[in-house]
């Protein structure tokens, strides 16, 4: 019994040190970004947005860029949007941006 939460603690320490250096990286890479960057150049940089259809929109992508809660679920408050315009390219990212050009238009 012992043997198994020492396993159980080894494994959630992986998950948790895994989420938080992708974490990391991300917010660290937000930092090369720069208006007019096309989608292939973005992907370069940050790698897949999130698989969320909801968040993602073709002209929106949503990365994990905070957490809040260790429940395993990332809400839009845990994340950084990067906003493209009809040629694809970078227009702005952030919530700053993102509320005040985007969310309530």
């Amino acid at each position: 019994m012992k043997r198994l939460f020492v396993l159980m603690g080894i494994l959630l320490l992986t998950v948790f040190n895994t989420s938080c250096s992708s974490i990391d990286k991300n917010r660290e890479n937000v930092k090369k970004l720069s208006i007019g960057m096309n989608k292939e150049q973005v992907l370069e940089i940050m790698g897949e947005p999130l698989k969320n259809e909801s968040y993602n929109k073709p002209n929106i992508w949503f990365y994990q860029t905070k957490q809040k809660w260790m429940d395993g679920v990332i809400t839009r408050d845990e994340c950084t949007p990067i906003v493209f315009d009809e040629a694809n390219t970078v227009i702005g990212w952030g919530f700053p941006f993102y509320k005040k050009n985007i969310l309530f238009r």
